[in-house]
Order: C-alpha cells, then sequence, then structure tokens
C-alpha cells in the first residue's frame, strides 16, 4: 500500500509539475504575442511627438492621432490631409465582397464535389490541390498588366482588387468539402423523393446545416483582403484613391513622412485590428466548429 502511494504521490507531483511548466510556457508565449498590440495601442495615444522615440509609455496622451484618422488636426484646428477613411471605405468594400463572393463559389465547389461523381472528377481535384500550393503572388505581374489593360488599376484599384480576390476562390474547397462529406447523403436522397430540386436539397436542406462552416469561410475570406498589402501596394500603385488600408498606412512609413505619421500610423494599426476581434469574439464557437467539422474528411 505504501508503494502505491508513494507511487501515485509521484504521478501527481510529476503532473503538476508539468502543467505548470505549461502554464508558464503558454503564459509567455500570449505576452509575446500581445506586446505588438500594446505596443501600437499606448504609441496611437502619444501626442509629445509623432516620430518614433526611444520609450513605449506616452509622456503626454491624447486622442489627437485618432482624431487626425477622421479628418481633424487638433494641432492647427482645421481639416486633416489624411484619407484613412478612403482606404478605410476601400478595404471594407474590398473584403465585403470578396467574403462574400469566395464563400458563394467554394460552397457551390465543395457541394458539387462531395455530392456528385463525375469523369475526371479526381483529377480535376489533383489539380486545384496543385494549383493552390503555388503562392498567388507568381502571377501578380501577369495579374497587372490584365487588370491594367480593362482599367481596374490606380484609381480604379477596388473593382480589380475584388476581382483578384473572388477569381479561382473555388480552389479552395477542401475544408467545405470535408464538412459536407459528414452530412449523410440520405438527407439529400429523402429531399429528392419528396420532389426537391437539386438548387432546393443544396439551398433548403444542406445549406441552413452549415452554418459553422459558412462562417469560417465567411471569416477567412474576409480577413485576406483586409489584411492584403503585396497585391493591394501593386494594383493601386500609389494612388491615394485606389489603396486599401495596409498599403495606406505603410506609405507613412518612408523616410519622408515616418516622423510626422508614426503616431498616426499606429492608431490606424488599432482602428484596422477591430473589427477582425469583434468578428472573432462573437463568432469563435462556430469558426472552431467548422475548422473541426472540415478536418474530418478530405
Amino acid at each position: 500500500m505504501k508503494n502505491k502511494e508513494k507511487k501515485s504521490m509521484g504521478i501527481a507531483k510529476r503532473r503538476r509539475i508539468v502543467n505548470t511548466a505549461s502554464y508558464v510556457t503558454l503564459s509567455v508565449i500570449c505576452i509575446v504575442w500581445v506586446l505588438p498590440f500594446i505596443f501600437l495601442l499606448l504609441q496611437s495615444f502619444r501626442v509629445e511627438s509623432f516620430g518614433p522615440t526611444g520609450y513605449i509609455f506616452p509622456k503626454k496622451w491624447g486622442i489627437d492621432n485618432y482624431a487626425y484618422l477622421f479628418g481633424y488636426d487638433m494641432a492647427t484646428k482645421s481639416a486633416s490631409e489624411s484619407n484613412f477613411l478612403q482606404w478605410y471605405i476601400n478595404t471594407f468594400i474590398i473584403a465585403l465582397c470578396a467574403a462574400a463572393g469566395q464563400t458563394i463559389m467554394q460552397i457551390m465547389m465543395a457541394y458539387a464535389l462531395s455530392r456528385f461523381r463525375f469523369r475526371l472528377r479526381k483529377p480535376l481535384m489533383n489539380a486545384m490541390l496543385i494549383l493552390g500550393m503555388f503562392p498567388g503572388f507568381l502571377t501578380m505581374i501577369v495579374l497587372y498588366q490584365v487588370l491594367k489593360s480593362v482599367g481596374v488599376t490606380g484609381d480604379n484599384a477596388v473593382p480589380g482588387l475584388i476581382i483578384v480576390s473572388i477569381a479561382s476562390s473555388g480552389m479552395g474547397y477542401y475544408i467545405v468539402k470535408g464538412f459536407l462529406d459528414t452530412m449523410p447523403k440520405s438527407l439529400d436522397e429523402a429531399a429528392m423523393v419528396d420532389g426537391a430540386t437539386r438548387f432546393q436539397v443544396f439551398y433548403k436542406v444542406i445549406l441552413p446545416l452549415c452554418k459553422p462552416i459558412v462562417i469560417y469561410t465567411v471569416l477567412t475570406s474576409f480577413m485576406g483582403p483586409w489584411g492584403d498589402f503585396v497585391f493591394a501596394s501593386t494594383i493601386a500603385l500609389g494612388s491615394q484613391q485606389g489603396m486599401n488600408v495596409a498599403a495606406g498606412l505603410y506609405s507613412w512609413l518612408d523616410a519622408a513622412h515616418i516622423t510626422e505619421y508614426f503616431t498616426r500610423f499606429c492608431a490606424g494599426g488599432v482602428l484596422v485590428a477591430i473589427p477582425v476581434m469583434v468578428l472573432f469574439m462573437f463568432l469563435q464557437k462556430y469558426y472552431v466548429e467548422g475548422v473541426t467539422g472540415g478536418a474530418v474528411k478530405g
């Protein structure tokens, strides 16, 4: 009995040590992950100077940087020259259209590949899998030339970025298809026996059951264009009217502007992070269900 008690105490002690080490490691990782955002937040309220400094905590606090972004310069008591609102609206339009377009295309593609059996189905899936392994920026120069030829670059970059975001998005069907594969085909068959068409089966039977994966797809589709810099800066080509918020804020960090716009850049970074944080906070449950449900089958 004593040996068993000692053994159980030893196991419990090792378990406590392992748990403590895990909690400490995770806490350190969380702190490291949060530090950049805390730095941005603190610097966004610094008003004694607008350029980079050697300290983190502001000596003088204020909302001057946020007011500047929204069109009012508190230092001069006049309208600011900021294009942040235009960039923000551009980004929101692009992300919203991309989220809607990508979600529709991916769900329809996934439903077809999950439910239908046709010739060349496997080769088609393999081809899309291989093509998806290549990073999209490899085609950046070609895409720019194509979009330029139809007049959707520069000041008209928003439609071009929407096209780039939605085009070929059907190749990202994998997780959605995995989620649909978990649904029994007997649901489709029962609905068709009752006289439903294929579209009615998809729209009235399958789609209401796909809420987690739909929300997952909407979130991931929204986040891509929201934080896009490479394509946005290339297609906008320096146009203030055509930039998204990432390209616009980056333009404030060159040598000619950083001493005047650094804290305003930090304020813009905070405002850019808020929508995504809010979405994840409210939709986290469905996001996790979509990821885990779509990872069951391929």
